[in-house]
């Protein structure tokens, strides 16, 4: 299907989102952002850039978390159709989106944007005669800080209610970043129990890190290496009981071998932890907490939640519900959370955030890591708040992919993914079915969704159906 694009790669609504008595909101999506230095470490030009196209295809994807806002431009790295559009504003009934796209796409798009005249000028005139503008992004990124410091130059006065200011904007990488949370945990854990990380070592070095893996390994049958700050599975690790030979200096070589592939590992501190073999029937083995920092420092709880990991680690979605996990464990998930989140809001943190746990098989719960940033579940709560409320959880079951890998040698368009998914399609009055949420990812053979169901049960029905459907 031809993408129907107008100059400077601007897409809007019917109503004009500049028109004066609406005061204009800005969204950035820069997830490459968020992990830019680790992706420039990536060795493998291919690798590397194929990195950078994925989360570029998320674009469309995001505009799902803007589900609640009824006039919005956003400003991401590729294009949608007229179609896409239009499926979109149909089913949330948005009265004006606007997408504009820089003229280049270097993957950090907030410079991409300083460096784009018109889409700056843009920018200037959506503050309109009030000269202001309310300004998000996906992290909170040195760049999108360096963008909001020109627009200010340009005399606008620029409001970011979920960003940190510039002084407090370390919170976002220390607290993000795997070395940083477990510091935070190790310091709390007088204060706060159940806030605990199994166990490990943080180093620098890939000789170091070989050998603590590999003594690790042989002790407990297992273990796990994390780059600091890594992105969906690239610069995790894992080493499940029978992967490496039992002799020490050939199973040393062999994760040697691993680590010397990409030149992150000996950029940053690298995480040794032990394998924790999960429970995959409470919330999955991986179970979430989202929340929100407002502006006012005040914390918000938004929805847990159980996380779709691949074997490798990879983050497929998630699944949420009333009963994904056990209001015992949801309690101790939420204290955590707040715990974690009123630390934050101490040290300048504005934004959303999340705690990842493991459930072990033996019954322990383990925080393992933080996303200091919108995630990749944020886009499925908003959706669900839009079309149910906020206590949609107990009234739905909500099932959400990311990646759901379709045919490699045959190429889809939008238009016949919905043409075949069309008998299962999300019904408004019933309030169960499908919703496709990315049009861009179809290009690298992947199918992005949000499935409501009445029950559990109903979710996975739907999500059968969808499998048949796209065979």
């Amino acid at each position: 299907m031809k993408q129907e694009e107008e100059p400077l790669g601007t897409q809007s609504g019917s109503e004009n989102p500049a028109a004066k008595h609406y005061e204009a909101k800005i969204y950035i999506f820069n997830l490459s952002e968020d992990v830019w230095p680790f992706i420039s470490s990536i060795s493998d030009p291919t690798e590397r850039a194929h990195e950078i196209e994925e989360n570029a295809n998320l674009g469309d994807r995001d505009l799902f978390s803007l589900a609640q806002e009824d006039r919005i431009t956003i400003v991401m790295p590729k294009p949608v159709s007229s179609e896409f559009h239009k499926y979109y504003t149909t089913l949330f009934n948005t009265k004006s989106l606007e997408i504009l796209v820089p003229a280049k796409h270097s993957g950090v798009i907030c410079d991409d944007i300083l460096h784009d005249p018109k889409i700056m000028n843009t920018l200037v005139e959506r503050a309109n005669s009030v000269k202001k503008l309310t300004l998000m992004s996906y992290t909170t990124s040195p760049q999108f800080l360096e963008l909001v410091h020109a627009l200010r130059n340009k005399g606008i006065s620029v409001y970011t209610p979920e960003a940190p200011e510039a002084q407090d904007a370390w919170t976002v990488n220390f607290y993000g970043s795997k070395s940083g949370f477990r510091q935070l945990v190790q310091q709390s854990a007088a204060v706060e129990p159940d806030l605990r990380m199994s166990d490990g070592f943080v180093c620098s070095g890939i000789v170091d890190a070989a050998k603590i893996a590999t003594k690790m390994y042989l002790k407990t049958g297992g273990a796990v290496l994390k780059t600091s700050k890594g992105h969906s599975g690239a610069g995790v690790l894992i080493f499940r009981p029978g992967d490496l030979p039992q002799d020490y200096d050939q199973a040393e070589l062999a994760i040697l071998t691993y680590l010397r592939k990409d030149q992150y590992w000996d950029k940053f501190p690298i995480i040794i932890e032990q394998f924790i073999s999960v429970n995959p029937s409470i919330g999955g083995g991986f179970p979430n907490v989202e929340f929100k920092v407002q502006k006012s420092g005040k914390v918000e709880f938004l929805y847990y939640c159980g996380m779709r990991i691949s074997k490798n680690g990879v983050f497929g979605g998630v699944e949420i519900s009333d009963d994904v996990v056990s209001d015992k464990l949801a309690t101790m998930m939420m204290d955590v959370g707040f715990f974690v989140g009123e630390r934050y809001a101490q040290n300048g943190y504005r934004g959303f955030y999340d705690v990842d746990f493991a459930y072990g098989k033996n019954g322990m719960v383990f925080a393992t890591e933080s996303n200091v940033r919108r995630t990749g579940g944020t886009h499925v709560y908003q959706t669900a708040v839009e079309l149910f409320d906020k206590d949609f959880m107990y009234d739905t079951c909500v099932l959400s992919h990311n990646n759901y890998p379709l045919n490699p040698k045959k190429t889809y368009t939008f238009t016949e993914v919905l043409d075949r998914l069309q008998p299962i399609f999300y019904n408004k009055k019933t309030k169960e079915g499908i919703i496709v949420i990315s049009e861009n990812l179809l290009s690298q053979h992947m199918l992005a969704y949000i499935i409501f169901g009445n029950t559990k049960k109903r979710a996975e029905e739907i999500e059968a159906q969808m499998e048949e459907l796209m065979k």
